[in-house]
């Protein structure tokens, strides 16, 4: 909670500061990577960087902290700042960078608002920022103690077992450990964190989906190889990389497991909403359904360009046939194809939500494209679903509460 003096300042600054808010990240990263050049080579997502949507996604933070600490008081700002603590976890992120992170970002609102940013302002704002830097510095620990690691010991060597060719743009990638003793457990839904040495020497880390139920000796995660399709945006560093050079027997550097998109305990219905490679982190809940809950009522719905295409396809079909209580409704762009069991319904052209039966009492995972989720969500609230219950996961930065 701000304290009384910093409150009415916050509130008066946040329409210029939230109007500046993009100008200010560009400093604040320009800034701090001339100083530390090495941040951008080895832990920031430098295409990220490239196209402005980290920028984006940190104004859209700051901006959302900022109102809320102004607006309501009272409340708790785990749903803003949890997915960024799961985020900041796979990357071995430890306190004391909040500091360089804050000097920076402040140095930034007065380099870009000058004189307006007087004693009382800066004060103001400074408390914002370590308001929001200490609840995530105290999430952040939560999460390494429960993993039973010291703050950003999270990097493993992982050995590639297997490769599967899961279709034209998409490959699966077993992972075990090299000593053979069983890999560290999981939630269903979770990802990890991939580091690759790039041939200039970077190294770029992306986050993984693990794509098969926990309580294996090993995981798995898939994929897509990111192409440019106009020429302007940059082919995907990573996902590039792993699928020229990674194969059976090379050792990875993978962190431990992390991420917010976990099954609800008990027995009400579920709705697995996805697109494209989206659909990995909904392999893992489905599987682990079929496990341990196959009778509980699910609803798939996944989109894709086609069938050739869809990645893991057929193993999607396959899990949809052990929860006999579920439907599972494929829309492909480029023509609708035969479905692959008899609870398999598919249509051709964009999905759409609003014509399955749903359950009044459904809770949503959404994974995909930004605009897909955010149609999907539109979709689902217009038809009376809370929007406490549907939660959502984007891998790169979350551009959601910068719309």
């Amino acid at each position: 909670m701000l304290s009384s003096q910093s409150a009415p300042v916050v509130r008066a600054t946040l329409p210029a500061v939230g109007a500046n808010l993009g100008t200010i990240s560009e400093v604040f990263y320009r800034n701090m990577f001339e100083e530390r050049p090495e941040l951008l080579r080895n832990l920031f997502n430098r295409a990220n960087q490239a196209n402005g949507t980290q920028r984006e996604a940190l104004a859209g933070a700051v901006a959302a902290f900022a109102t809320m600490l102004v607006e309501h008081p009272g409340e708790r700002p785990d749903a803003i700042l949890g997915r960024i603590a799961h985020k900041h976890v796979s990357l071995g992120i430890t306190s004391d960078q909040y500091t360089l992170v804050g000097r920076h970002l402040l140095g930034a609102v007065g380099d870009v608002l000058g004189d307006a940013v007087t004693a009382a302002v800066a004060a103001a704002w400074d408390e914002v920022y370590w308001l929001m830097a200490n609840a995530l510095i105290a999430m952040e620990a939560r999460l390494y103690a429960e993993a039973g690691v010291t703050d950003g010991a999270v990097w493993r060597d992982m050995e590639i077992a297997e490769r599967t060719e899961e279709s034209p743009d998409t490959a699966s990638f077993v992972l075990r450990r090299p000593d053979g003793l069983p890999t560290d457990p999981f939630l269903p839904g979770q990802y990890v964190s991939v580091q690759a040495e790039l041939p200039d020497g970077g190294k770029q880390i992306r986050q993984y989906s693990l794509s098969t139920a926990p309580g294996r000796d090993t995981w798995r995660i898939t994929v897509k190889r990111e192409r440019s399709a106009d020429g302007q945006v940059p082919e995907g560093e990573v996902s590039s990389w792993l699928h020229a050079h990674a194969h059976p027997g090379q050792v990875l550097k993978v962190s431990l497991p992390v991420g917010d998109l976990v099954l609800p305990q008990g027995d009400s219905p579920l709705l697995f909403a996805s697109a494209g490679i989206g659909v990995t982190p909904m392999l893992s809940m489905l599987d682990h359904l079929a496990d341990e809950s196959p009778d509980r009522p699910v609803v798939v719905a996944h989109a894709d360009r086609s069938p050739a295409h869809h990645a893991h396809r057929l193993e999607l079909a396959g899990l949809i046939g052990r929860l006999p209580n579920s439907s599972l409704h494929l829309w492909y762009e480029g023509g609708a194809g035969e479905p692959d069991q008899p609870q398999t319904h598919v249509y051709e052209g964009w999905a759409d939500v609003k014509g399955l039966s749903l359950p009044a009492n459904l809770t949503a995972f959404l994974c995909g494209p930004l605009p897909f989720m955010q149609a999907v969500r539109g979709d689902l609230l217009s038809q009376g679903l809370s929007p406490a219950m549907i939660h959502y996961e984007v891998f790169g930065p979350d551009l959601w509460l910068s719309k």
